[in-house]
């Protein structure tokens, strides 16, 4: 099955957004289950290497529509750019436009890399919204000082204490006495103790969203990637985010040899299957819930 595009106006909260959608060339073969990418970071609606429109057109192929659109002052949509926590109203039009542009889609999946994959559960945790029935999430962003510190003490300074080449540069004055008093930064701050906050952090949102969201969760971290080990850290270290990852609507895999954005074909190639043997798995097991209706 091939696939076919077209752009779409979405009108946003202050300026229309462009979107391109991505859709089954035989449309009386398309699911009804339907994907928005939400782009994170400093990107737009193409994606690192062109990483959001192979995924598009990968799940479009296989018979799922898909849109990517561009957040203001991104790509080519109009107006100041707008921070993660502050796009949910963007990708509630974004979600809207698309099921007018597709009448067949009645369930929406949100997939997200980094920020996008936060926005998309502070999405949640703001509006509720009844049309998302699954969410996937690749190398959501939870930075923080002390998380920051601690995925460096673990993944990175325990590793090259471990490196013969790292003692023979601390013996001969090198670089090493510079990385040693970096690593004991990094044991400072994660030691701190954080200043109580007067709201809810968006960690704090997105933790309350995962909780609450009946729906399935495709988790995918990457094997090579700071912010995936960062997150990795607050799962097994946060009272609040604990036990989330072993529900049983979360399937979590690694990405082998992964960067952040997946970048090398065999990465790249395997998000594409994940994603597609899950959702296919959602739509021979998963029932949609009576909210989603």
């Amino acid at each position: 099955m091939s696939a076919q595009e077209h752009a779409i106006a979405i009108g946003g909260p202050d300026a229309d957004m462009l979107g391109i959608v991505s859709q089954p060339a035989n449309s009386q073969s398309a699911s009804n289950t339907g994907v928005v990418i939400v782009v994170g970071g400093a990107q737009y609606r193409a994606g690192s290497h062109r990483q959001f429109v192979q995924l598009a057109r990968h799940l479009a192929a296989h018979g799922h529509p898909v849109l990517r659109f561009d957040f203001p002052g991104m790509g080519d949509s109009p107006g100041e750019s707008i921070d993660f926590e502050q796009t949910a109203p963007h990708i509630q039009a974004a979600i809207g436009a698309f099921q007018n542009a597709c009448p067949g889609v009645q369930r929406v999946v949100l997939w997200g890399l980094c920020d996008g994959a936060s926005a998309s559960l502070l999405y949640l945790n703001a509006t509720q919204d009844p049309r998302v029935a699954g969410l996937a999430l690749l190398n959501p962003w939870v930075r923080s000082e002390a998380g920051l510190a601690r995925a460096h003490v673990k993944h990175y300074y325990r590793q090259r204490l471990l490196e013969p080449a790292f003692w023979r540069k601390l013996l001969a004055g090198g670089v090493g006495w510079r990385a040693l008093r970096s690593f004991g930064g990094s044991l400072r701050t994660m030691r701190n103790r954080p200043v109580r906050a007067t709201a809810a952090t968006f960690q704090e949102r997105m933790s309350q969203a995962w909780r609450e969201f009946p729906g399935p969760i495709l988790l995918l971290l990457s094997e090579r990637d700071l912010t995936s080990q960062e997150f990795t850290e607050l799962l097994r270290g946060n009272a609040s985010w604990s036990r989330l990852d072993h529900s049983g609507t979360v399937t979590q895999q690694v990405v082998r040899d992964g960067d952040h954005t997946c970048s090398s074909a065999q990465a790249l190639a395997q998000t594409h299957a994940d994603m597609q043997a899950w959702l296919e798995q959602m739509g021979i097991n998963f029932k949609v819930p009576d909210w989603a209706k």
